[in-house]
C-alpha cells in the first residue's frame, strides 16, 4: 500500500511550556524519515537551545532561521524593530512555503509575534492557505485566535499546571533551554 502525504496545518498553543519543543520532536521525527525540514523562529534572537545545539550537529542541512530581536517585553529595541524584524521573518517563511521545498516547516512563536501585532492575522491566513499539499505546517505560540483553530486540522494547547517559576526557580539549562 503507497503512503499518502496530506499536509495538516498543526497549531502548538495555550500558556504552558513545550509549544517549541514539541515542534521541534516532530522535526526530528521527520529528520529521521528523510524529510527536508526548515525551521523559522520570529521571536528567539541569537539563542541557541539545546534542541536547536543538537539538531544543526545531527542534520546540518535542516534550515534554522531566526528573525527575532528577543521578546517585546525586554524594551531593548523599538515596537518598529521587532516589527521590521517578524515581517522580514515572515517574507521568508511564505517564499519557502512556496517553493514547496520542505515536508514540514515551524512558524515557532509566530503566534506570539501574531498576537503583539507584529504580523497580521490576514497575512497568517494566506501562508496557511498557499501551503502545499505535500507540506506539514506546524506554529506555535500563545494566544492561537479562533480563526486560526479553525483553519487547522490539529491544534493542542499547552496548559501550566504547576511551574517552577512559581518558587522564584529560574528556567534550568538542559531541561527549559
Amino acid at each position: 500500500m503507497r503512503e499518502e502525504v496530506k499536509g495538516l496545518t498543526v497549531i502548538f498553543t495555550g500558556n504552558g511550556k513545550g509549544k517549541t519543543s514539541a515542534a521541534l520532536g516532530a522535526v526530528m521525527r521527520a529528520l529521521g524519515h528523510g524529510w527536508k525540514c526548515k525551521v523559522i523562529q520570529f521571536i528567539k534572537a541569537n539563542r541557541e537551545t539545546g534542541e536547536i545545539l543538537l539538531l544543526k550537529k545531527l542534520a546540518p542541512e535542516l534550515g534554522i532561521e531566526q528573525f527575532g530581536m528577543g521578546f517585546t517585553w525586554l524594551k531593548d529595541h523599538s515596537p518598529e524593530e521587532h516589527r521590521e524584524a517578524a515581517q522580514a521573518g515572515f517574507n521568508a517563511a511564505l517564499a519557502d512555503i512556496r517553493s514547496g521545498k520542505y515536508g514540514l516547516m515551524v512558524l515557532d512563536e509566530i503566534l506570539y509575534a501574531l498576537g503583539k501585532g507584529l504580523v497580521s492575522l490576514a497575512d497568517v491566513q494566506e501562508a496557511i492557505r498557499q501551503k502545499p499539499s505535500h507540506m506539514h505546517l506546524i506554529l506555535t505560540g500563545r494566544g492561537a485566535p479562533q480563526e486560526l483553530i479553525e483553519m487547522a486540522d490539529m491544534v493542542t494547547s499547552m496548559e501550566p499546571v504547576k511551574h517552577p517559576m512559581e518558587k522564584g526557580i529560574p528556567a534550568q539549562r538542559g531541561l527549559d533551554f
